[in-house]
């Protein structure tokens, strides 16, 4: 029988690496999901991909052994589903504000008796030989908390049956409890957003589900495992991208003495 891996990580008493994908592109997954990462998430919400491209980032996972997961756009059964017979094994839904959106977000994750979802996974039956109902057991099904309604709901979506965990943007719970007194952004250090950061960790753990959080460095990563988190993604492709050249650059600058050229006057200039 197919068996999620994070499960088994838990169970050992051991925290989960989650990788992020932004890049639509197979290439750029398949080097993500060699990396040693526990599982990757192709985010179709903010990542610059769709679903045909996230279809074919899936597929070039494939043989890396990591549990391919997807953060979807919106609580929509449409998405969810599909994804879903795409080969994830685990869900994040954004902007769940009550029990009610929690309950919604499971009934779309499993197949009757315990949910509405639909049968027919297309390429997971393929790529997971064995794929059935069965599978209710195995998906994992993370919401994210991210404005006030859904704080001051939290314990009432944490204790929903079927969900197995709590994922945390830090960017968007920022701006949707603290009415722009702070800019968006991982890795919080301020009082009142580590204490709700710990705080949902804590309503986690009594409910006996999953915090994650998603964070800029290994070391708030690590910290955040201390503070109770089960699951942390530290930064994502396009950041890692970005931060790996810049050093690059930088360094070759430093070691070659090349001092910046002035702006030509003319904007024609290349």
């Amino acid at each position: 029988m197919l068996k999620n891996r994070l499960k088994q990580i838990w169970a050992a008493g051991q925290p989960v690496l989650n990788g992020w994908c932004s890049i639509g592109n197979a290439f750029t997954a398949e080097i993500m999901a060699a990396q040693g990462y526990d599982s990757v998430t192709i985010d179709i919400q903010h990542g610059a991909l769709d679903y045909s491209s996230a279809l074919a980032m899936f597929q070039a996972m494939s043989g890396s052994g990591i549990v391919p997961m997807a953060r979807v756009p919106w609580l929509d059964p449409a998405a969810i589903m599909k994804v879903l017979d795409a080969g994830a094994m685990g869900i994040i839904c954004p902007m769940i504000n009550s029990r009610a959106e929690a309950e919604e977000f499971v009934s779309y994750m499993r197949y009757p008796p315990l949910g509405q979802r639909s049968f027919g996974p297309t390429r997971a039956a393929i790529a997971m030989p064995g794929y059935g109902t069965q599978m209710n057991e195995e998906v994992l099904a993370f919401a994210m908390i991210e404005t006030a309604d859904g704080v001051k709901n939290l314990a009432e979506i944490a204790a929903t049956p079927g969900l197995d965990g709590i994922y945390v943007g830090p960017a968007d719970l920022t701006l949707g409890t603290q009415e722009g007194r702070l800019p968006p952004g991982f890795d919080r250090e301020e009082d009142e957003m580590v204490a709700l950061i710990r705080r949902i960790a804590n309503i986690c753990r009594d409910n006996e589900i999953k915090a994650a959080l998603h964070c800029g460095t290994p070391e708030y990563a690590a910290k955040a495992i201390g503070w109770g988190y089960r699951m942390t993604t530290v930064s994502g492709d396009s950041r890692l991208l970005a931060s790996a050249a810049s050093a690059s650059v930088t360094a070759w600058k430093y070691l070659t003495g090349r001092e910046e050229i002035a702006a030509a006057d003319d904007k024609g200039s290349y």
